[in-house]
């Protein structure tokens, strides 16, 4: 369990920029073998949503936003030891952020968990033209596909993202998720056939158990 304390010390410590004390908050919460799902739902997701509502309200600037991503980024490395660790099953998916949605930490953590779960996960990233993404899926051909979006006024890119990848892949899973679906256009994706919006990492990794 990451207590109440320790989050808000973290936080003070990310909106500051000092790296070296998140670092080690995250590496002790790893040494004493707090569930990785725990730590990216508890610490990093929930203090990217409060950094993302601090810009939102003109709190913070762009700059501070941005190193505060930086450092969440660079963090999520402490834990790959331990998620590459895991027995793989021999299933594969791809994870992408739709073209023009250049926030990517949202993406890479559904990747990771995932990877936490034995599934080999490619992640390709920040605004990936969709012409490539399809390509690497026709090579890769994984079991399962997702993207992720996090403003929603790129919605309309999310869109014709799923309308070109599903011109190709008709009976493909699809999953999306992301920042922006707090604020709406769940409704929209839900009119797509075989797509399913995931609310959360605790949502995806339910799903996983059932896939």
């Amino acid at each position: 369990m990451i207590h109440e304390k320790l989050y808000e010390t973290y936080l003070t410590s990310l909106l500051d920029g000092e790296r070296s004390k998140c670092h080690d908050i995250v590496q002790k919460l790893l040494d004493d073998r707090i569930d990785i799902k725990k730590i990216y739902t508890d610490l990093f997701q929930r203090s990217m949503y409060r950094v993302g509502e601090l810009w939102e309200n003109n709190r913070i600037t762009v700059a501070n936003e941005h190193l505060s991503t930086s450092i969440t980024e660079s963090l999520l490395n402490l834990a790959y030891p331990s998620i590459f660790a895991r027995e793989r099953i021999g299933r594969k998916v791809v994870i992408s952020c739709a073209a023009n949605e250049f926030h990517q930490i949202g993406g890479k953590m559904v990747a990771d968990i995932f990877e936490l779960n034995g599934w080999d996960g490619y992640f390709l990233g920040a605004n990936s033209p969709i012409e490539d993404t399809i390509r690497f899926v026709h090579d890769a051909q994984p079991d399962v596909v997702g993207f992720s979006l996090s403003i929603l006024s790129n919605l309309d890119c999310l869109k014709r993202t799923i309308e070109a990848f599903r011109s190709d892949f008709s009976n493909m899973d699809l999953l999306i998720g992301g920042q922006a679906f707090r604020w709406g256009g769940i409704d929209t994706i839900k009119q797509y056939d075989g797509t399913e919006y995931i609310q959360s990492l605790d949502h995806l990794e339910k799903m996983i158990n059932r896939m």
